[in-house]
């Protein structure tokens, strides 16, 4: 059976109305028959129906054992490290998302918990990070900003031979496109605020664990610590895993033609993504994954703020906003954006530059899109563009048709 039938088969109707979407199960407790008996669920902290039917579904989807929805990604983020005690460490990707070097360093790291941030698309120098405290290895594959690609298969095998847990933030790719657990990771975690959830309306973590004793650990977190996701947020992200599969296609579809355009434009230094033949980690990616995805990275040649605000000035499809994953194509400038929280220098250090800008590409037209791209760069890049378009008319006028 193939992946989009298996999902949508694996959605329940109701069993008592016959509803065929799933219910809001829009309540705090329930009633018991008698002290300790009730009908599986008891305080909605603890479990409700539609949070467990949406956990159900993302276990099924990651090919995991256990599914725990929250309230944030970062509330996902966090029961994770609560698996660790002080003393341990974590080995990290360099340019992870801001939000998570924050928890890391401002909060865990007060407790004792170390974090060595590594290359890890280079496994020889993730490998060598490693140290007799190491607990957990955790990368983003694609990674946010820059869209490095880590061999998940290579770094399992790191993991399990150092005795310490890999968790691979899986919130770019999806299970639609890549399955982690699959190529031996211990746990995934989402940020369903984007792609799953996919329409800009709801804030939503997730984590699926390959082993159930794990999931119940962290279960545990997830019912002592209370950021528990909600059961109408919970029918947002079923419904829209419902459509992940297509919209994951033509946002990659979009995205592939966005990056070939701005790989030869004469203002951009140079683009990141993954489905260009050119990026180092094309072919991991390809072996590995099932698309390259619907995020797309540029720097521009003008590496400073001055440029990118001219150019945000200009665009008119792209909206400036945190976030994506959503249907409407949105611009991010990390550096005072996303990874606002990290030092400059670590920050540039890692190659999140004053002149990057991060595209979550829409289901918007892809021809819109680039002409978007288009006359915004035209218009503040001290290029002469039209010689360069006279020269690339064909190619140009292909893309812009």
């Amino acid at each position: 059976m193939q992946a989009t039938t298996s999902l949508i088969h694996q959605i329940p109707s109701d069993p008592l109305t016959g509803a065929i979407s799933v219910p809001i199960y829009q309540t705090s407790t329930f009633v018991q028959s008698a002290p300790g008996v009730n009908q599986g669920y008891d305080y909605s902290r603890t479990n409700n129906p539609t949070r467990a039917t949406l956990e159900s579904l993302v276990a099924h989807l990651e090919k995991g054992q256990t599914g725990i929805a929250f309230a944030s990604g970062l509330a996902a983020i966090d029961a994770v490290l609560k698996t660790l005690k002080s003393g341990d460490e974590i080995v990290a990707v360099d340019d992870i998302y801001g939000g998570a070097y924050r928890l890391f360093s401002k909060v865990y790291e007060k407790f004792g918990i170390k974090v060595h941030y590594v290359n890890c698309s280079d496994t020889e120098a993730l490998a060598a990070a490693i140290t007799p405290s190491t607990k957990l290895i955790w990368i983003e594959t694609p990674t946010n900003p820059t869209l490095k690609i880590t061999d998940i298969r290579a770094v399992a095998s790191i993991a399990k031979a150092h005795s310490c847990r890999l968790c691979v933030d899986n919130t770019f790719a999806t299970p639609a496109l890549q399955e982690p657990l699959s190529l031996g990771a211990d746990l995934v975690i989402h940020s369903a605020t984007k792609y799953l959830g996919g329409h800009s309306d709801l804030i939503a973590g997730l984590v699926v664990t390959r082993d159930a004793e794990l999931g119940a650990e962290i279960k545990f977190y997830q019912n002592a610590g209370g950021a528990i996701l909600g059961p109408f947020d919970s029918w947002l992200v079923i419904r829209g895993i419902e459509t992940l599969h297509l919209r994951m296609q033509q946002h990659g579809n979009s995205a592939q033609r966005v990056a070939e355009y701005l790989s030869e434009h004469p203002a951009v230094d140079q683009c990141f993504y993954p489905g260009l033949p050119h990026h180092p980690g094309h072919d991991i990616a390809k072996a590995q994954s099932k698309g390259f995805g619907g995020m797309v990275s540029f720097r521009l040649k003008e590496d400073h703020t001055t440029a990118v605000d001219a150019l945000l000035q200009k665009l008119q499809l792209f909206q400036l906003a945190e976030s994506l994953g959503g249907i409407k194509s949105l611009v991010a400038h990390p550096a005072r954006m996303t990874h606002a929280s990290m030092p400059a220098a670590v920050r540039q250090a890692h190659g999140v530059s004053d002149g990057l800008l991060r595209l979550s590409i829409g289901l918007e037209d892809a021809t819109d899109l680039i002409q978007d791209l288009d006359n915004a760069l035209s218009q503040t890049s001290y290029i002469d563009l039209n010689t360069w378009k006279t020269k690339n008319s064909k190619s140009v006028s292909l893309d812009l048709v």
